[in-house]
C-alpha cells in the first residue's frame, strides 16, 4: 500500500521534504533545510526519521534552500539513487550547495575565532566535499518530459512560475491502478516579473499545495511606484538602500526592475552594487537561459540584444576586499546581498554597519521566516544581534510585498481551478499554521475539496 510521509514544511514554510513509498520505490520530494526559529533549524542537526540508503530517488521542485539545503547531508549519510529535477535547477542547486557548504564553513571558523559559539568547536552543518557528492548525483529533465524512474513510478515537471527552472511535481503510477499526486512546489505568480505564469494541472488523486501565504492577499500597489519611491526619498537624505535579497531569483527580478526603472527615469543611475557571489553566479545562468523568460523580458532581449537583468552602473562584487570597500562610500546608491532573511551571508556585515545610521533605509523584498532577524527587523526590532554584537536599528524599515515570488490566497484557488474534479485529498502544506488553516478553509469553502493539514512526520495511506 502507499504512502507519504510528511518530514518538513509541515506546520511551518521551510525544511520541505516528503517521502512517498509506493510499494516498490521510495522517493522524497524536496529535501530542504529548516530555517527561522532555533527549534526548527535544531532539527536539521537530528538524525534522519528515514534511513538514506532506503530511499531510490529525490525529485526536486526548484533550488532553494528550504527545498534542496540538505541534499548533502543526506548524500553523506548513505543516499545512493539519482535526484531529478529540471536543467536550470540543477545548475542553480550547484550553485547554492557549494555556496551554503562555503557559508557554513565561513560562519563556524568566524565563530570558533571570535569564540560566540557555545559549541566548542563550531561545526558546519556539512561541507563542501558533502556538496560536491550531492551535486554528482543530479539528473536533468525537460520540462513536460514523462521519465520513468522506476518500473512503476513516471515523473514530469512542470513550469511553476516560482522562480526559473521551478517546477510542479506530477508523479504517476504505473502499476494495475495507476496513481497520481501532485506537488505544487512553490507556486509562482501570476504576470509576475521575467517569469511565466504556473502551468495549469487538470487531475491529481492526491495533491500537496504550497501555504506560504494563504491567509492574505498580496497588495496591488507597482513594485516599481513603491520601490521608487523609498530609494528616491533616501538619495535625498544622502543614504544607502540596502536590500537583503535572496540570490536565487530575488536578486534577478530586482535587476531586471532596477534596470526599468533607470531607463524610464523613475530613479537617477545610482551605484548598484550587488554584493553576493552566489548572485553574481546565479545571474549568469539567468542570462544563459532567456528563452525560459516571459514575452515582456525575452523582448527586451530581442530589441536590445543583451540580458534583460544588467543595466547600467551595476558592479558585482567579488572579493571580501571589495565588499568591505562599499562601506567607505559617502554617496547614495543601492546594494543588494544575500540572504534574504538576513540569517546569513555578506548582507550581516552591510546590516551591522548601515543599521544605526538614520539615512539609511533597509527594504525587504521577500518573505521572511519567523524569528529571522529579517523579520525581527521588518517588525520593529530595536537592535538586533549580529555576529555576537546588539546592533541598534535606526535606519528607516520598509516592506515591500508585491515582490513576493508566491502565489497569494487567491492566486492559489485560481490555480486549483484549472482542475477537472477534486482530489481525494488535498494536503495544505509549506506554511505557517495560520496561513495553512486559512487556505485549506477556502479550499473547502470555494470548492468544496477534502483537505488535511498533515503534522511534522506524519503519515497517511495513500488508498
Amino acid at each position: 500500500m502507499a504512502s507519504i510521509q510528511f518530514l518538513g514544511a509541515a506546520g511551518t514554510v521551510s525544511g520541505s521534504k516528503f517521502l512517498v513509498d509506493t510499494g516498490g520505490t521510495r522517493f522524497f520530494v524536496d529535501y530542504g533545510m529548516f530555517q527561522g526559529q532555533k527549534r526548527l533549524r535544531m532539527l536539521n542537526w537530528e538524525k534522519s526519521p528515514v534511513a538514506p540508503d532506503s530511499v531510490d530517488h529525490v525529485l526536486l521542485t526548484h533550488a532553494h534552500l528550504d527545498h534542496v539545503g540538505m541534499l548533502p547531508a543526506l548524500v553523506r549519510d548513505g543516499f545512493k539513487g539519482k535526484i531529478w529535477t529540471t536543467p536550470v535547477t540543477a545548475e542553480l542547486c550547484e550553485i547554492n550547495l557549494l555556496d551554503s557548504a562555503h557559508l557554513q564553513e565561513e560562519d563556524a571558523r568566524f565563530a570558533n575565532k571570535m569564540s560566540f559559539s557555545k559549541h566548542k568547536p563550531a561545526l558546519p552543518l556539512f561541507t563542501t566535499a558533502d556538496a560536491e557528492k550531492a551535486i554528482q548525483r543530479l539528473t536533468a529533465v525537460e520540462y513536460k518530459t514523462p521519465t520513468a524512474i522506476s518500473e512503476d513510478t513516471e515523473v514530469r515537471f512542470l513550469d511553476a512560475g516560482h522562480i526559473l527552472g521551478s517546477a510542479i511535481v506530477e508523479v504517476t503510477g504505473r502499476g494495475q491502478a495507476p496513481m497520481r499526486i501532485v506537488f505544487s512546489g512553490d507556486l509562482g505568480r501570476y504576470d509576475a516579473l521575467i517569469l511565466r505564469d504556473p502551468v495549469p494541472v487538470e487531475s491529481a488523486d492526491y495533491l500537496l499545495i504550497e501555504s506560504t501565504y494563504g491567509n492574505r492577499a498580496h497588495p496591488p500597489e507597482d513594485p516599481m511606484h513603491d520601490l521608487a519611491a523609498i530609494i528616491n526619498e533616501t538619495a535625498r537624505r544622502g543614504g544607502m538602500t540596502l536590500i537583503p535579497a535572496f540570490a536565487v531569483g530575488r536578486t534577478q527580478t530586482l535587476l531586471y526592475l532596477l534596470r526599468d526603472m533607470k531607463e524610464r527615469g523613475a530613479i537617477p543611475d545610482l551605484p548598484i552594487f550587488v554584493d553576493s557571489p552566489m548572485a553574481r553566479r546565479v545571474t549568469n545562468v539567468f542570462c544563459r537561459h532567456v528563452e525560459d523568460f516571459d514575452e515582456e523580458a525575452k523582448a527586451v532581449w530581442r530589441k536590445t540584444g543583451e540580458c534583460p537583468i544588467l543595466s547600467s552602473n551595476t558592479m558585482f562584487v567579488h572579493t571580501k576586499d571589495e565588499s568591505q570597500k562599499i562601506n567607505d562610500i559617502r554617496y547614495p546608491a543601492i546594494i543588494v546581498s544575500a540572504s534574504g532573511m538576513a540569517t546569513g551571508g555578506r548582507v550581516l556585515h552591510h546590516l551591522k554597519y548601515r543599521l544605526p545610521d538614520p539615512r539609511n533605509t533597509v527594504v525587504f523584498v521577500g518573505y521572511q521566516g519567523v524569528g529571522t532577524r529579517g523579520q525581527l527587523i521588518r517588525d520593529g526590532a530595536r537592535s538586533i544581534k549580529i555576529h555576537g554584537d546588539e546592533v541598534p536599528v535606526r535606519a528607516q524599515v520598509r516592506n515591500v510585498e508585491a515582490f513576493s515570488g508566491h502565489a497569494d490566497c487567491d492566486e492559489i484557488l485560481r490555480w486549483l481551478g484549472k482542475f477537472r474534479k477534486p482530489p481525494k485529498m488535498t494536503f495544505v502544506v509549506h506554511g505557517e499554521e495560520a496561513s495553512s488553516k486559512a487556505l485549506a478553509a477556502e479550499i473547502e469553502r470555494r470548492l468544496g475539496w477534502k483537505t488535511h493539514i498533515p503534522e511534522y512526520l506524519e503519515s497517511y495511506t495513500l488508498r
